[in-house]
């Protein structure tokens, strides 16, 4: 039974308005497609930016025990941006269509599975006959992962399933955020503002009426002292923070000090199931992530399920149906605060289902703890390979530990992804700061 896989690892309700990509973030979001390649199993059909390098190829499936001369990718022409994400119009195109229902045998595939179920997706199930083999298609169809993706969108989700989220509001105009900010400065409080659709941290910003904020789940912190500084940073960045007018402005208190954590369901038509409790790492913004969450205590973990398992059980009677990460703080003062669902495949998905539980048998996933890293700086993805193998630090199967390279970004930045799989959270740190060499000894 063939699944279709679709890396479309960038979308604009993903990240904003692609035209603003980098070429360098352009070609960053062809190599996070790679990734895919961790859920493929035999007979399947990927659809890429760009063909895999044969060796990240040969390395992913002989830990996940697949057959490469089985899968097929197909590759579209290079689209309005370039060949490095997967456009809509990349998608759409006639010979692309063609090659792949030659690929899959002029057959509709068992199943679909891609980054972000968007109209360009649910498009490509309906020229292939496929609308069933999409889960949630009739949803998606309407554009409803826009809706559960929006950060604006979340916040009314949330409180409707009284789901406690920061103090703020959702805000269309400038007058508006002046008030809402204004007030919370007021209070005493840092602002945190959110473009509704961004990932990553990218898309927000801290606003503080003083000095000496660190920031985290932002790039920076804007001083604003004075209500005629905070008028005109908003004069000067509504164009930004919009998205050229075309979106609304999450405005929302902003904890210091928080622990960022997740719980992560993959939801069907019959219930939401499970499959990851993680912290993310924020320098200042999302570098990695630690999973099972290794700071939390019980009574905090229960608070996350308790509110994720709500969020996750509104989205599935709305007819979302896929991956859901409901995104959290833990504040100093103790409450879980619920940010943001992200409604598709994860940077994590790949460490919850694939190599927890599959490239790590169920029987000692449960002793596992998996601590993933992006920035591995290295020469070629062969040369990662070779670091690790001299150091005794690459995965081993019999142990069920060591490193794994999950993600190939060499010809984009330079890096490679890590996720060192160890006993314990201490020992897995030592492998990732032994990555990085004696200067590395800092926290993790």
């Amino acid at each position: 039974m063939t699944t279709l896989i679709i890396g479309n690892s960038r979308t604009a309700e993903m990240v904003g308005d692609l035209a603003a990509l980098t070429p360098a973030q352009r070609r960053g979001g062809g190599w996070i497609a790679q990734r895919m390649l961790w859920f493929a199993r035999d007979g399947d059909v990927l659809v890429l930016p760009f063909a895999p390098p044969p060796e990240y190829l040969s390395y992913v499936t002989g830990l996940t025990g697949t057959d490469p001369a089985s899968l097929t990718v197909v590759v579209p022409p290079p689209g309005s941006l370039g060949p490095d994400i997967l456009t809509p119009d990349r998608l759409t195109d006639p010979g692309f269509l063609a090659r792949l229902r030659d690929a899959l045998g002029d057959r509709p595939p068992h199943g679909i599975l891609a980054v972000y179920k968007d109209l360009p997706v649910t498009g490509l199930a309906r020229a292939l006959a496929a609308e069933a083999a999409l889960p949630g298609y009739a949803f998606s169809a309407q554009a409803g992962d826009a809706l559960v993706n929006s950060k604006a969108g979340f916040r009314a989700l949330a409180a409707g399933a009284g789901v406690p989220i920061a103090p703020g509001t959702v805000v269309t105009r400038p007058e508006q955020a002046l008030e809402t900010i204004t007030d919370l400065f007021d209070q005493g409080h840092s602002v945190m503002v959110k473009l509704e659709f961004n990932g990553g941290g990218f898309g927000n910003e801290i606003l503080s009426r003083t000095g000496g904020i660190t920031p985290a789940g932002a790039p920076r912190v804007v001083v604003l002292p004075d209500r005629p500084a905070l008028r005109a940073y908003l004069e000067q960045r509504w164009e930004w923070l919009t998205a050229g007018h075309a979106h609304r402005l999450v405005v929302e208190r902003f904890f210091p000090d928080s622990t960022t954590v997740y719980a992560e369901y993959l939801i069907t038509d019959d219930s939401a199931h499970l499959i990851g409790v993680g912290e993310l790492l924020m320098e200042p913004v999302a570098v990695g992530a630690v999973l099972p969450a290794q700071t939390i205590d019980a009574r905090t973990r229960a608070d996350l399920l308790d509110g994720a398992a709500r969020l996750a059980e509104s989205l599935r009677v709305l007819g979302y149906r896929g991956v859901v990460s409901a995104d959290a703080i833990h504040t100093p003062d103790g409450p879980v605060l619920f940010t943001e669902t992200n409604c598709r495949l994860t940077g994590s998905t790949h460490v919850h289902l694939v190599l927890h539980g599959r490239v790590v048998d169920a029987a000692h996933a449960a002793d596992r703890v998996f601590l993933e890293r992006d920035g591995w700086a290295v020469p070629s993805f062969t040369a990662a390979l070779e670091r690790l193998a001299a150091a005794g630090l690459g995965y081993d199967p019999a142990s069920r530990t060591g490193v794994v390279v999950t993600s190939n970004e060499v010809d984009a930045d330079g890096t490679v992804a890590c996720c060192a799989i160890a006993t314990d959270l201490a020992t897995a740190e030592r492998m990732q700061r032994r990555l990085r060499g004696p200067d590395a000894d800092g926290p993790t």
